[in-house]
């Protein structure tokens, strides 16, 4: 199978994926380790290894697949190859070794999912900064670029700061959770699944690529289930839980 046809099916397996999943996860919370935790889904793994081991795939398979692009090397296709990289370096790395898992276990099942979807999420994308498009230095003063580039450092550091909050909840050796406040938590439950719907359109409109945009529609799918099912665990846990904060959207959701 040639590069476009991995593409071309690739990518629409993502979108599939993204428009079954959307209203499934709205009836069935994926459990990933912590306050969703089921196990009803087969045997467990530490969540810090179950963590490396759903995101490592897709850093993985994006350079892999970069690198059989035609324009591989080129600074344009260069740069959004770093941006990527440096997104799952810390994602895979960085950020397991910094969780506070405390014995937390997540389902080996969710953790096999997940590889599998971002092993092919991983390689479309690297096919689409290197293969299916050409960026000529020109395409940094696009202003599809700019306000593509603009929204993925903001939902990159909307998505730090959140979870930087969320880490500071518990010192070393406590246990249980508390109710975040401060920040973006002040508006909406779930502002580190906001961050990433607007990295990721970022990343869509930035490479202006269908692949950019199957990955937005997935993120779309996989976190906005999740910030209800959130909301909804933090009001059944919580009963000073404030009513006024929104789910995913200020204001509105």
């Amino acid at each position: 199978m040639d590069l476009a046809a991995i593409y071309h099916w690739g990518t629409l397996g993502i979108v599939a994926i993204a428009c079954v999943g959307f209203p499934l996860l709205f009836w069935i919370t994926v459990p990933y380790g912590g306050r969703h935790t089921s196990e009803s889904w087969g045997p467990v793994m530490p969540s810090r290894l179950a963590w490396f081991l759903m995101e490592i795939p897709a850093p993985v398979f994006m350079l892999l697949a970069y690198l059989r692009g035609r324009h591989a090397g080129e600074p344009v296709s260069l740069l959004l190859l770093t941006a990527f990289l440096v997104h799952y370096a810390h994602r895979a790395v960085v950020y397991p070794l910094r969780m506070r898992s405390d014995g937390k276990r997540t389902p080996v099942l969710s953790v096999t999912i997940a590889a599998a979807v971002n092993v092919v999420n991983g390689a479309i994308n690297g096919l689409a900064v290197s293969e299916m498009n050409a960026y000529g230095t020109a395409w940094l003063a696009d202003p599809r670029f700019l306000v593509g580039a603009a929204a993925f450092v903001l939902g990159a550091g909307l998505n730090l700061r959140s979870d930087a909050i969320l880490r500071r909840l518990r010192g070393p050796g406590e246990h249980g959770y508390r109710i975040p406040r401060g920040g973006p938590y002040r508006f909406v439950s779930s502002p580190n699944y906001l961050g990433e719907i607007v990295q990721w359109s970022g990343w869509a409109v930035a490479t202006w690529s269908t692949a950019g945009f199957a990955f937005l529609l997935l993120t779309v799918a996989n976190l906005v289930p999740r910030a209800r099912a959130h909301q909804r665990w933090y009001h059944e846990t919580f009963p000073d839980y404030p009513p006024e904060r929104r789910i995913l959207v200020p204001f509105v959701w």
